[in-house]
């Protein structure tokens, strides 16, 4: 499928225009980064593993009625996805005590929560994401009433599902960044408004955690400097079966990370 224009380029992905109107390709980078882009590196197949699992997860996701942007994936590296219009909120859902939590709230790590957390985060890498309350949702407009509360209960609805997902095959969804987006439809000559899941669901925007040992198979690994990445995100593929597909990814590369120093959080 023949890419267009660059439309956006973020930390892990760019965005390209597809042939169709309202349709984009997704691009999945091997860059790493960590705490807002101060941490970086490239991890050779990274990309590749990210692209696999989060279309299956999407898939899945579409499957049982949750919508999501994407169409199918093209090849190893890119999706075919919906064009939409990002609400400019990371809405994190957390069931066990780990990361910035901790951090805020002198949580000890691995606690886990009586029932899942719902966090607001402001979509903005300059400012550091920062915590918001639903007041500020409202009061800036970065997305209205009714649209937060049917997005609350998708995230719940979704947060239901991984954790299935992931128990059966022996790993604890720990938490999880969502992001949405909205897109106008045909339905019967009329326009609807969508929510759709966007972005990507994969080990770099989940926390994952062998279900027995606690080791992290997330990017975690690459933030704290535990090990090897890509074998943490193979074997999260191998266990969703899906690993098979990745058989030509050459052992694990990494450049320098970028030396700088860390803000505390």
């Amino acid at each position: 499928m023949k890419k267009g224009k660059k439309l956006y380029e973020g930390k892990a992905k760019i965005l390209y225009a597809a042939p169709e109107k309202g349709f984009a390709i997704q691009h999945f980078k091997d860059d790493a980064t960590a705490f807002n882009n101060l941490k970086k590196s490239t991890i050779e197949g990274k990309g590749i593993l990210n692209n696999r699992i989060s279309e299956h997860i999407l898939s899945s996701l579409n499957h049982i009625g949750i919508e999501t942007h994407l169409v199918k994936r093209i090849n190893m590296r890119e999706q075919l996805v919906k064009l939409v219009e990002i609400i400019p909120i990371e809405f994190i859902v957390r069931n066990i005590a780990s990361g910035s939590l901790t951090k805020r709230l002198g949580i000890e790590e691995g606690t886990v929560l009586e029932k899942p957390l719902l966090e607001f985060c402001y979509k903005n890498d300059s400012l550091e994401d920062p915590l918001i309350a639903r007041e500020h949702i409202y009061a800036f407009n970065y997305c209205d009433m009714a649209t937060l509360d049917r997005i609350t209960k998708k995230c719940y609805r979704i947060n239901d599902f991984l954790q299935g997902m992931f128990k059966a095959i022996e790993i604890k969804l720990v938490d999880f960044k969502l992001e949405f987006g909205l897109t106008k439809l045909e339905e019967d000559g009329s326009p609807v408004v969508k929510i759709l899941i966007a972005d990507e669901i994969s080990p770099d925007t989940c926390r994952l955690w062998d279900a027995t040992t606690d080791k992290k198979l997330d990017k975690d690994i690459f933030r704290k400097d535990l090990g090897n990445l890509i074998e943490g995100y193979q074997e999260i593929a191998r266990r969703l079966g899906i690993l098979h597909e990745q058989s030509n990814i050459s052992p694990i590369k990494f450049t320098k990370p970028t030396a700088v120093k860390i803000k505390k959080k």
